[in-house]
């Protein structure tokens, strides 16, 4: 490994059930698909280091770093990632995330940034504030602005944390220390916990880590750009793609509105609601893309990334498949 690659590295966390540690195994696997060189960590619980020293899987890692129940959390992890900086430019990434290409641009692309999140420049009234009906006492009542003026922020961007890049240790500590401080006063905020959402069983860290950007002026990576997008979600009925994702493309609407209603459960509503956008010229303009990852964060179109993770875990524990990268046993 030359000495560039050396100063850039992944970083996973994993924690609680096996199959999580599988999540991150499969969406390593994925990436060594793509680059044979950066070093990747993981960042897990002592149940997990020891799966992954019973198994052999320890040798898909550079660096293995036991954390403690303080950190095994969506805060705990994202709100310290500055705990965390094992190389000198640091690419977090969720576990749901498969990748799909040779990240060597998406690297140079993130090297002018000292910490940034994968973003768009503003947050939609949405963003963690609550869902259906409640959003109109906010809408109403003018919240979200309060909430800017009670903090002294002038804008407020939404983040994906799927993926965060750090290369600067104060800054992303100065960023982390200011996120825990807006979480800790949500009540003065017109943010809702996430615990109060169904199947939701850990408080979100993003609308305070957008808030911490504003405040220091902070740049979000541009979360969907169409061939050159970091990470894009997965839509079963918007991606091409084979059993194994080697081979995967993405509809990419250009319009952000019409693109915006991929979330959507019914697709009769979702194929409605395009068409119906769609009269206007230029609204159902779309691209096929490839983007460096693809991201299953959606509850109800998980099912495919399970079923990958599954297998992958389960063949590389039982050796029916073999990695390239695997570093030689001592």
């Amino acid at each position: 490994m030359n000495n560039t690659r050396h100063k850039e590295g992944y970083v996973y966390v994993s924690y609680g059930k096996e199959k999580y540690l599988g999540h991150v195994i499969a969406s390593v696997y994925s990436l060594r698909r793509y680059d044979r060189s950066r070093p990747v960590a993981i960042v897990c619980d002592k149940g997990h280091v020891e799966l992954l020293h019973q198994t052999g899987l320890d040798r898909l890692f550079e660096v293995i770093h036991e954390i403690g129940p303080e950190h095994c959390s969506i805060v705990g992890f994202k709100h310290h990632t500055y705990r965390f900086l094992f190389f000198e430019k640091n690419l977090f990434l969720d576990s749901d995330i498969i990748w799909c290409k040779n990240p060597d641009r998406l690297w140079e692309s993130l090297a002018p940034y000292p910490f940034t999140i994968t973003g768009h420049l503003k947050a939609d009234i949405f963003f963690g504030a609550p869902k259906g009906w409640a959003i109109l006492k906010i809408i109403l009542l003018g919240k979200r602005k309060k909430t800017l003026k009670t903090f002294g922020l002038k804008y407020l961007s939404r983040v994906q944390s799927g993926v965060m890049y750090s290369r600067d240790y104060d800054l992303t500590k100065k960023v982390s220390e200011q996120a825990s401080m807006y979480l800790r006063n949500i009540d003065k905020t017109h943010f809702q916990s996430r615990l109060k959402e169904s199947g939701r069983n850990m408080e979100s860290c993003e609308w305070s880590l957008a808030m911490a950007m504003s405040k220091m002026n902070l740049p979000v990576y541009p979360w969907m750009i169409g061939q050159e997008s970091a990470q894009l979600d997965f839509i079963s009925n918007y991606t091409e793609y084979n059993d194994d994702f080697t081979q995967v493309r993405c509809k990419f609407y250009t319009d952000a509105f019409v693109y915006s209603l991929r979330g959507l459960k019914q697709r009769w509503l979702q194929s409605l609601l395009t068409k119906m956008a769609g009269l206007s010229p230029g609204k159902s303009d779309y691209m096929m893309v490839t983007p460096y990852c693809l991201h299953f964060g959606w509850l109800h179109e998980k099912q495919p990334f399970l079923d990958f993770a599954d297998k992958i875990y389960e063949d590389l524990k039982n050796g029916k498949i073999a990695h390239p990268i695997l570093k030689q046993a001592p």
